[in-house]
């Protein structure tokens, strides 16, 4: 996973996703049919463990590896880039 075009594109939907957050959260909550517990914890960890991956950074512990994995994270922040802009 050490590929330069995809920790750019990972980075940049990460940003996006988080710009959408901060720019209108009301809009965005509307959008994804509003926020809960699971949403928002998702959210969060999604952005984090993209921007994580995005930057470089790789964790030296195996279970700091496995929570930012950017398998995971990428399907969740996709998955809320859809919600907001369909």
């Amino acid at each position: 996973m050490n590929h330069g075009l995809l920790r750019t594109v990972v980075l940049l939907l990460g940003l996006v996703l988080v710009g959408s957050v901060m720019w209108e959260p009301t809009q965005f909550a509307d959008a994804i049919g509003g926020f809960n517990f699971v949403r928002a914890v998702l959210l969060i960890w999604g952005c984090c463990a993209a921007m994580v991956y995005g930057v470089g950074f790789v964790p030296i512990k195996w279970y700091w590896q496995l929570f930012f994995t950017p398998y995971l994270s990428s399907a969740v922040v996709i998955t809320f880039i859809v919600l907001r802009f369909m």
